[in-house]
Order: structure tokens, then sequence, then C-alpha cells
């Protein structure tokens, strides 16, 4: 693990980071010959994630020559820690990062996830270029709701829906941070496939709708959702609502779910002929393409 690995990495991706966007990935594991090891800036706050249950001593040794602070946490999603730091200045209070001249609240004091994924910095981009004034977005899973964001910029009028309540609020203070008034926009707290059987029966549609579920998650009632499993019903339930001419971004980092079998599970979705645009991962994100997402339109019935 030569250090040489690490200056290289960061270089090829010094483009990246620019006075628009400040939270890039700078290492990519196995994309970057550094398998298990994944490294990302937060404007200038580092945050180091590791297959291995302690930081590697080169990695230690050559992170704490860095000017800025460096946070680190273990690869697992089932981990509720927030992340230990590990050298530089220690970082007690959430701040701003910025993503295509949006800004969005970071903590490094919420848990395993930080409040944004870098990996859907390109797909954010390409909400915001869709949408436009009166137009609507329904973001389901929406976490701290920067889909949501990248829709309210552009005009459109969005409905954030999580489970919980603590990320629905940290979506409005999102829309806040962008001069945007969350009394504008519609928040919804429960269970995904509860609210569009719920839109559906109340006639309500959307000319956008984002589908990013966790791979693996339980409703409040202890039912068991598993994208490998699941994906076609609840994109079956978000083409009901969808208005004509909309689209639905469908999106899993189910690594046991093949491209392929995605694809399919979405075409098997509807008896309509249906319109599938794949999506690439950003630029930054060089090792394994383990995030699927296409953009699903309906055609002809």
């Amino acid at each position: 693990m030569p250090p040489d690995l690490f200056h290289h990495a960061l270089a090829r991706r010094a483009s990246l980071v620019t006075a628009e966007t400040n939270a890039v990935r700078l290492i990519d594991g196995s994309g970057d010959n550094l398998p298990g090891i994944f490294l990302e800036t937060y404007a200038d706050h580092w945050l180091l994630a590791t297959a291995a249950a302690k930081v590697p001593p080169v990695l230690g040794d050559w992170l704490s020559q860095a000017t800025v602070p460096v946070y680190w946490k273990k690869l697992d999603q089932h981990q509720k820690e927030s992340p230990a730091h590990v050298s530089g200045a220690e970082i007690s209070e959430p701040f701003l990062i910025r993503e295509n001249g949006l800004a969005f609240e970071i903590s490094f004091q919420s848990g395993y996830s930080q409040g944004i994924f870098l990996d859907q910095r390109d797909n954010r981009a390409e909400v915001r270029q869709r949408m436009a004034p009166g137009m609507t977005l329904l973001n389901t899973f929406a976490y701290t709701g920067a889909f949501s964001v990248a829709a309210a910029v552009a005009g459109a009028r969005t409905t954030t829906l999580d489970l919980s309540q603590p990320y629905l609020d940290w979506a409005k203070r999102n829309l806040t941070h962008n001069g945007l008034d969350p009394a504008m926009h519609y928040f919804c707290k429960g269970d995904t496939f509860h609210w569009l059987k719920r839109f559906a029966k109340s006639g309500r549609t959307f000319d956008g709708i984002i589908l990013d579920p966790p791979t693996f998650s339980r409703d409040e009632h202890g039912r068991v959702f598993r994208a490998e499993r699941d994906f076609t019903s609840l994109a079956a339930l978000a083409l009901e609502i969808l208005a004509p001419g909309g689209w639905i971004l469908c999106s899993t980092n189910c690594r046991a779910l093949s491209s392929a079998d995605f694809t399919r599970q979405l075409l098997s979705a509807s008896r309509r002929r249906l319109q599938i645009l794949p999506s690439p991962m950003p630029a930054d994100f060089t090792g394994d393409p383990y995030l699927k997402s296409v953009w699903l339109s309906g055609g002809v019935a």
C-alpha cells in the first residue's frame, strides 16, 4: 500500500473539486488499486471508510499529515455509531457542503450516514434539469431530502416522504439552506408503500418520482422490504401515480441484484411499454459500479 497510490487517487480527481462542488470521493477502493479503502471529502472534512476493523498503519501515517479534519468508520451497514476522530480538528457541529452550487447539511455525529450520498450527485443534477416551475416531484425514502432540494430549486413543488421525522426535519433545513421555504412543500412521514396506495386512491399524480430505497428495510409494522424481491411491486405502485409524460428514477445499491435483473424487474412492473434509460455513476466512483440507476418513463399502453 504505497503512499503514491493515495496521492495518485487525489490527483486524478483534483478537477472535480471546485467552488461549486466540494464533496467528492477521493479514493474508491479497487478503482484506485486500494481495495477496501474509501475516502471522501466534505468541504475539506475527510471521511475514511475501510473494510478492515482498524485504519492500516501506512494509511494512518499519511492521513496524520493532512491539514484537514479526518474521521473514520468501518464499512458496515448495520453499524449505527458515528465516525471516530482520527486527526486534525474535531468537528462537533453540522456544517454545509456544496454540490453543483447547492448547499447541503452534513453531520459527523449523526450515525453511520452523514447526510448525503455522493454517488447520486449526477442523478440529482439530472433531476434539476428535468424539473420546471409548476411541476411536481415525489421523493420517497427521501433521507435528508437532497433530491427534493434539486427539484425545488428548479421551481417544482416537492413531496418528501420518509419514515423518520428527524430526517424530514433535516430535509426542511436543507431547503432553507438554499433559500427555499419548506412551507411551500409537502412532507409525509410513514411507509412508502402505504403512501403510494393513498396517493393512487386520492387521484394524486406526480411529474417525477424518486425510488431509491435501502436494500433492506423494515417498516413501522414490521413488514420487510428487500430490493431484489420487492422493487417490481414498488415500481408498479409508483407507475399508477405517474402523470402523463412523467418519469421515475429507480435506483438501488443492492449488490445481489445485477443490472440486467434490475431492468427485468422494472419492465415487469407494468403492462405498458416502458422506456428504460440507464444512468452511470459519477466520475469519481471508479471502482465497482454497485449503484444501478434507471430513468423509467411510460410509453404507449
